[in-house]
């Protein structure tokens, strides 16, 4: 049993719920008792935040470690609802229906429907969610507390799937808004993430003005 195997997995994983129960149970830690899914909520996001910017720095540590918390925040509101007496689930609960969606949308390789490459798996999926979901608008799904570049440019990139027009290029004079808006169609355009663009643009600009400050 290899250290990447399923069964290494399943081992380490067990661990965790196990530990996750010992710390939320009767003589337990009186801080992991007393959360809530809302309590919890701040943290979910946080943890979701540093796992993509350890993603996006390439550093390999920092990103195991990260994505160990963001694990955490699945395991732990998982036992918050089991303690739900209106509609409990568990962990277990949430993994089978993960299993499931992933098997569900991806019938090219569970089932017999053949693609010709990512661009028709992205098209089979998007069919697939909007039969499950019955959604109507182009945000139907996506949080309201995204950063508005990243609802922007999810909304832009389904609109473009749907073969709807983007965003047009405005006048120099237009309202910041539509000039930002039509910033995030380009990105989507070219396959670029605006929201991550301009963390790394606001990086590039940092370092430097800190260094002549620092050097004085």
């Amino acid at each position: 049993m290899g250290p990447g195997s399923p069964e290494a997995a399943g081992s380490a994983f067990a661990e965790l719920v196990a530990v996750m129960d010992r710390l939320r149970s009767p003589g337990g830690c009186p801080w992991d008792a007393e959360q809530t899914h809302a309590s919890l909520a701040p943290y979910a996001i946080e943890e979701a935040y540093e796992v993509a910017e350890a993603a996006e720095r390439g550093d390999a540590e920092h990103l195991r470690e990260e994505l160990g918390d963001l694990l955490l925040q699945v395991v732990f509101h998982a036992r918050v609802a089991e303690e739900d007496a209106a509609a409990p689930f568990d962990v277990a609960d949430v993994i089978r229906g993960l299993v499931e969606k992933l098997i569900r949308r991806h019938p090219h390789v569970f089932g017999d429907v053949v693609v010709a490459g990512a661009a028709e798996v992205t098209a089979n999926w998007d069919r697939i969610k909007g039969e499950e979901k019955a959604r109507d608008g182009l945000l139907d799904g996506v949080p309201l507390a995204l950063p508005a570049l990243v609802r922007a440019q999810k909304a832009i990139s389904r609109a473009r799937r749907a073969g709807m027009v983007a965003p047009a290029q405005p006048a120099d004079d237009a309202p910041l808004g539509d000039r930002v808006l039509a910033l995030v169609a380009e990105a989507a355009h070219s396959g670029l993430d605006a929201e991550a663009e301009v963390r790394w643009a606001l990086d590039r600009w940092l370092r430097s003005v800190e260094r002549p400050a620092a050097a004085e």
